[in-house]
């Protein structure tokens, strides 16, 4: 792991990457959804923690149900995506931690203080929501990740008896360039970073 990638992976991920509001009639296949799965695993998270839990909603029953809780802006692009991911998190994950973190007792670190579990979860959570986002542009997937929903809706109609939190929605599917925004601009380094 010495070599930049070529400049080609580099605009797939990232430069010419867009957010897709609008998709192509092509369906994203359960090889393709599992190979997802496998490669966004990789990314870390603290003491291996893995506290992420994705739904991949492809089926009409299942579409039809989130679009209740949606936004009305966000009606449209989600009923029209072929796959619409739940990134969830399960607040108890440290239960998991002496199979996945076994070198430490690290599930005490967590079990019985409610609030360092809950910050883990969700910021471990969201970093694997967007190594879900990286996954899927790097099999050739494009995304369009939102937050505009009901999130306490979701939880009930999709959540309920797992205990799972819901943080944000990505759609998945093969984009239609004919559905993007003019690109909007970034900050420059000296507005967003310093070197000390």
């Amino acid at each position: 792991m010495t070599e930049p990638l070529p400049p080609a992976a580099l605009d797939q991920l990232f430069r010419t990457a867009r957010t897709h509001n609008k998709w192509l009639d092509k369906p994203v296949s359960d090889e393709t959804i599992h190979a997802l799965y496998e490669l966004l695993k990789w990314g870390p998270t603290s003491a291996n923690a893995s506290p992420a839990r994705f739904l991949f909603l492809r089926s009409p029953e299942a579409k039809a149900k989130l679009k209740e809780a949606l936004s009305p802006g966000n009606i449209e692009k989600t009923m029209t995506a072929p796959v619409t991911v739940i990134v969830a998190h399960d607040p108890k994950f440290y239960d998991l931690l002496p199979r996945l973190f076994p070198h430490a007792d690290a599930k005490s670190w967590f079990a019985g203080n409610w609030s360092l579990a809950d910050i883990t979860a969700f910021r471990n959570g969201t970093l694997q929501g967007a190594y879900l986002m990286l996954a899927a542009r790097a099999l050739g997937l494009d995304v369009g990740a939102m937050s505009g929903f009901d999130n306490m809706k979701v939880d009930e109609l999709f959540l309920a008896d797992t205990g799972w939190k819901s943080n944000f929605l990505v759609n998945l599917g093969y984009g239609d360039p004919a559905g993007l925004f003019p690109r909007s601009p970034r900050l420059e380094f000296d507005e967003a970073a310093k070197i000390l």
